[in-house]
């Protein structure tokens, strides 16, 4: 990459973008994890565009390699356009493999790139009030990895909390990082009980274990080849057997499936002499609950926090977020978490948000839809909205993005009945194109092969009324698709 200004090896940010993010259920979901959801005032500003953005004002810190799921790679590709990371290179993961095989992919597509770069890597679902000050510790922990150390970041702990890791620090480093406030690894230390949290927090000694860090990609190599070969021979095979297209590079399936699913923690951390610690403290949460958010979010004088549209009275310590679903008004209740989406909603305690992913799986146990994914679902060319759904028709509202364009598909158990809301679209059925606009209809007999295209510079809406015998999403069969996805592929899969 070019344009770095500065003489030091480049740094190059890592993100790791995996997780489900179930202990925000309802509002985040397996199609839909909370990675890509904005969590703030700005709905638009998700965890993952937020992580990139932060990056943009240091000009050593180039543009990010982004390492997530197959499945999620238009919305990771979308979230980084929207942070004005359009460029950034996308590894995809053909199966989850923790966090060691990832970062060891992401050296890996690094080191043909660069000699000397650095990786900071970053779970890309973290929240960072205090961006400058992160980034001042970021130049701290370059300088000891330009050293040689393996450098992470320990959060200066703010309250006794029994839900991270933590790391003890060590003795302070000398030469020329002394007095810089980074420190040796002491030891890495498994989540404590409420008396153990205690007296962490009361020692000074112990930060929270916030799982980014920066070291070069040569360090971080060979050390993967000091403790664990075989997992780097899988991911070097997995490397050699993937395929690059335009926007993506995929991961060979069969050697990355069989390499051990190993966080970097266990992998290297624990065990390398070259560990090193930069206390931080930067406003950081790892939006892991609905009571990390309560904590991080601006309260009012009854010490609430409210998201959305909700009407509180002599409430108290409480969390309310309205994300598409009714709105919320509340009278008197205290230490409570109100979440309302279109199709659920949530109460809880707020100190029994650990355990929301447990009622999340009984819920999935009777309808897997309301954990899997929203009634909006998102796509590559824009998203569609359930209305409406009954036996034989089903209702919905589709947006297409400007120049994005629907795949080449025919149903083999339903017909559909389109209607332009907005935008000007080129339509084609069994080969006759036209071009619809607003208020104007067209309709697709069943077995037809159809598509829509917005050739205008808005967006274009239109309403789907399918009727059939059956109606599920696997009932496409795609012929063509200018988006790479596979023919005769169900659309629960795109």
């Amino acid at each position: 990459m070019a344009g770095f200004l500065t003489t030091h090896p480049p740094i190059i940010p890592v993100i790791l973008c995996g997780g489900s993010g179930s202990r925000l259920w309802p509002v985040s979901r397996s199609k839909l994890p909370k990675q890509f959801i904005g969590f703030g005032e700005d709905r638009q500003a998700s965890l993952l565009a937020q992580t990139a953005r932060r990056l943009t004002s240091n000009p050593s810190i180039g543009t990010p390699v982004v390492v997530t799921g197959a499945e999620h790679r238009f919305l990771v590709a979308e979230h980084l356009r929207r942070a004005g990371h359009a460029q950034a290179d996308i590894l995809l993961e053909p199966v989850m493999r923790n966090t060691a095989p990832a970062i060891t992919a992401a050296a890996l597509y690094l080191r043909t790139r660069y000699q000397d770069a650095l990786m900071l890597v970053l779970p890309s679902d973290h929240v960072i009030t205090d961006e400058a000050r992160f980034l001042q510790k970021v130049e701290v922990a370059a300088a000891a990895a330009r050293e040689g150390h393996m450098v992470t970041f320990g959060i200066t702990p703010e309250y006794a909390e029994t839900g991270y890791g933590y790391i003890r620090q060590g003795a302070m480093l000398n030469g020329s990082l002394s007095g810089k406030g980074v420190h040796q690894i002491g030891s890495f230390v498994e989540k404590p009980d409420a008396a153990t949290a205690q007296h962490y927090l009361e020692s000074g000694e112990y930060s929270w274990n916030s799982g980014m860090f920066l070291f070069s990609v040569a360090e971080f190599l060979a050390e993967i080849q000091a403790f664990h070969p075989t997992l780097l021979a899988g991911v070097e095979r997995a490397m050699e057997e993937g395929e690059k297209s335009s926007d993506f590079f995929k991961l060979g399936e069969e050697a990355f499936a069989a390499c051990p699913s190993i966080s970097v923690d266990y992998a290297v951390m624990e065990h390398t002499r070259k560990g090193a610690v930069v206390p931080l403290s930067c406003g950081w949460s790892d939006a892991g609950a609905w009571d990390a958010l309560w904590r991080i979010g601006e309260k009012d004088d009854g010490g609430n926090v409210s998201r959305g549209t909700a009407y509180v009275y002599e409430a108290k310590d409480s969390y309310f977020h309205q994300f598409d679903g009714p709105r919320i008004a509340a009278l008197g209740v205290e230490d409570l978490v109100v979440v309302s989406t279109r199709d659920m909603v949530l109460v809880t305690k707020k100190d029994r948000a650990q355990d929301v992913k447990k009622l999340m799986e009984e819920v999935g146990n009777d309808n897997r839809e309301l954990v899997e994914s929203h009634p909006r679902v998102e796509r590559p060319w824009g998203y569609y909205e359930t209305v409406e759904m009954a036996d034989r028709h089903q209702v919905k509202h589709i947006h297409v993005h400007p120049g994005a364009k629907l795949s080449v598909q025919l149903h083999h158990h339903r017909a559909e009945h389109w209607i332009i809301t907005s935008g000007t679209a080129r339509v084609s059925c069994d080969g006759e194109e036209m071009i619809l606009s607003e208020n104007q209809y067209m309709y697709i007999p069943l077995g037809s092969v159809h598509w829509i295209e917005n050739i205008g510079k808005i967006g274009l809406d239109f309403i789907e009324v399918q009727h059939g015998s059956y109606l599920g999403e696997d009932d496409i069969v795609r012929l063509s698709d200018v988006y790479g996805r596979a023919p005769a592929v169900a659309a629960s899969q795109a």
